[in-house]
């Protein structure tokens, strides 16, 4: 059994004797010498070389990725866990073609781990573009078998709840991201290969909800990658190695995926079936009941798509490199070609099968959450409402960073014609406690959650400017000091929504209150949302465009565009008809044109005419500088269906530069 009870060591350069000593329970180590093996991104692993009397004479050190974007992406996908949990719970069970682990630890909290593992030099890595001969894959088979079948069908793992996590390359993500990498790729991608891409993302999500037993234990990227060849010397003949994708599902996905990817065409087709057949005997040897060969083949030829989705995904959204996408190339033509060869398409569900409700919103979710160790996570409250005339408009949010020990209050009151009044504050308190208020007796915001995922009542007052050019405060100016208070309650009038791959909901509201700038006081009747999210935002390093817009027919529409360096831009989005109901979009796209400003002259989500802004000027702990021109808008419809709501843009440009 791995040690659990060693610390973790996050970086290379934090590895003690002292630790190893601990960790592998030998002797007295005099040093060791450290050497970086493979490319993992959100990893990193070095063989280390130990200076000590006895074995072992070396182990290989796995650790979270050193980069921050990396790591988060690796604690947001479960990675980490479900690579620590393997090795220590199921690893001891399975035996067979695995390293073997001294030591497994993580920190949830922090996210790193780490990994002590047999070294199994001088094993050598699978090729996946070159691809194997047919013995490599029969014996690939027959020890896939071997890690199959101890837990195959078992009930309690398949309600394990570490095993069982939301994949999240769903059809909403594929729709976006393979047009993205057809345009890529071009005539790299054969015309029938397309055709087979176009019509398995159609059906993508049927086909992931299509669970039909048996299930088992799934690597998820069983691929030559990823297995090791034991030569002279080696404590075994095979090896696979990186257990971050694990899972439970469909028992036939890796035998599929590792034959369909690592056999050259030619030598598929000639000896797929065989070594099929030889994995189901191996099965069957190893004490598996009660699953005949006709389900066996079925399953395997409807798992070929799981190909498709590694190759499309990936590549659009990993670093791109040479080796890469003729990797991705490979990968993409062997798949697509085993689908047409097998018949595979005939398997797969009806194009919109299968898509899983709209989420819902825990309403235990309307509080505060324990935040995480990254300098940006942050949590926040946002509120927006604007009369169905267009004539009065605001805004107002709550944003608390608890490690950077701030809160920011934000408060506009927008009207066409007039001068914008925004109270912005970048340095209030932390609340005490579980409380939701700030008041550092010049600003004072409180959010009150009366009633949960139906009646939240906001109240923020302090001095405010106001500003006669809407984009003087994208260049850091000072507008006129003003009184503002806002005294508002958002009522629920729709469908609470929680997004699939994010820490976030929002909820479509009717605004009733009391707004006072200067000695205007003003009572509001509107529409509006508010939301909730809690994480890391890095609003420096990623653009976007969010909306939300209410049509005088009582629809309600909902979107954003995520502009991340060097990928495709992903919308996501959904409606509320007037008759209730979510319905979740494939597809969002957003243009917009930019005046020299900084402001948005016009858009196209619908088609979108700013009325007034409440913009800001964002600047992070580093000095990067983010332009926040948020707009309440009048929305209209290629129909001709029209209405109001607002359009935040996250723009990563310095104006003052």
């Amino acid at each position: 059994m791995p040690a659990t009870d060693v610390p973790v060591v996050r970086h290379p350069d934090e590895l003690t004797t002292a630790w190893l000593e601990q960790a592998l329970g030998t002797g007295p180590i005099a040093g060791f010498a450290l050497e970086r093996v493979g490319t993992g991104q959100m990893s990193q692993s070095f063989r280390v070389t130990l200076e000590h009397d006895g074995a072992p004479a070396s182990v290989v050190a796995k650790f979270a990725a050193s980069d921050p974007t990396s790591r988060a992406t690796g604690v947001g996908l479960g990675a980490y866990e479900r690579e620590v949990r393997f090795y220590r719970e199921l690893a001891p069970r399975l035996g067979g073609p695995l390293p073997a682990c001294h030591a497994a630890v993580l920190d949830p909290e922090e996210g790193w781990f780490t990994l002590l593992l047999e070294d199994v030099a001088p094993a050598a890595q699978g090729d996946q573009i070159a691809g194997c001969a047919v013995e490599e894959a029969r014996l690939a088979m027959r020890e896939l078998a071997r890690l199959h079948a101890p837990v195959f069908a078992d009930p309690e793992l398949g309600a394990t709840p570490w095993l069982n996590q939301e994949m999240p390359l769903n059809q909403a993500l594929l729709s976006q991201l393979l047009p993205a990498f057809l345009e890529r790729y071009g005539d790299g991608v054969a015309p029938e290969h397309r055709e087979v891409c176009e019509r398995f993302v159609a059906s993508l999500d049927g086909w992931v909800a299509d669970r039909r037993p048996p299930l088992g234990l799934v690597h998820g990227d069983f691929r030559l990658d990823n297995v090791l060849y034991g030569g002279p010397g080696s404590p075994r003949p095979f090896t696979v190695v990186d257990w971050q994708t694990v899972g439970w599902g469909p028992a036939m996905l890796d035998a599929c995926y590792f034959l369909g990817g690592g056999l050259p065409l030619e030598l598929r087709r000639e000896h797929e079936e065989e070594l099929v057949r030889e994995y189901h005997a191996a099965l069957l040897a190893e004490g598996v009941r009660g699953f005949a060969w006709e389900a066996c083949w079925d399953e395997y030829r409807r798992m070929c798509f799981h190909g498709l989705l590694m190759a499309i995904a990936p590549a659009m959204i990993v670093e791109r490199t040479e080796r890469g996408d003729r990797m991705f190339m490979t990968t993409l033509a062997r798949h697509a070609q085993q689908a047409l060869d097998l018949g595979a398409l005939d398997l797969l569900p009806a194009p919109g099968a299968g898509r899983p409700p709209a989420l819902r919103p825990d309403p235990a979710d309307e509080g505060r959450h324990a935040p995480g160790p990254e300098e940006l996570w942050n949590e926040s409250w946002y509120f927006d409402a604007v009369t169905e005339d267009g004539a009065l408009g605001v805004w107002a949010r709550l944003g608390l960073y608890p490690n950077l020990g701030v809160s920011w209050v934000h408060a506009f009151v927008c009207r066409p014609g007039r001068p914008t009044a925004g109270l912005i504050e970048f340095a209030a308190p932390l609340p005490a406690g579980d409380a939701v208020a700030v008041d550092d007796g010049g600003v004072r915001a409180r959010l009150d959650c009366e009633a949960a995922l139906e009646r939240f009542r906001v109240v923020v007052e302090g001095t405010a400017e106001a500003f006669a050019d809407d984009a003087a405060p994208l260049r850091a100016e000072r507008g006129t000091p003003t009184p503002l208070a806002l005294d508002l309650t958002w009522e629920t009038r729709g469908d609470p929504y929680a997004y699939r791959v994010a820490t976030r909901y929002e909820i479509p509201c009717l605004v009733r209150g009391t707004v006072r700038v200067g000695d205007e006081e003003l009572e509001l009747r509107a529409v509006g949302q508010r939301d909730h999210s809690w994480g890391t935002r890095d609003w420096w390093s990623a653009e976007w465009v969010w909306s939300a817009a209410h049509l005088t027919d009582g629809t309600r529409l909902h979107g954003v565009e995520f502009r991340l360096p060097g990928t495709p831009a992903i919308g996501l989005g959904y409606a509320q008809p007037p008759e209730g109901g979510v319905e979740e979009l494939d597809v969002v796209r957003a243009r917009e044109d930019v005046g020299d400003d900084g402001l948005i002259a016009g858009g196209r989500v619908l088609a979108v005419e700013p009325l007034a802004f409440g913009a800001l000027r964002l600047v992070a702990p580093d000095g990067r500088v983010t332009s926040f021109p948020r707009a309440m808008c009048r929305f209209v419809g290629a129909d001709g269906a029209r209405g109001v709501g607002w359009v935040e843009w996250n723009r990563n440009v310095d104006l003052a530069g």
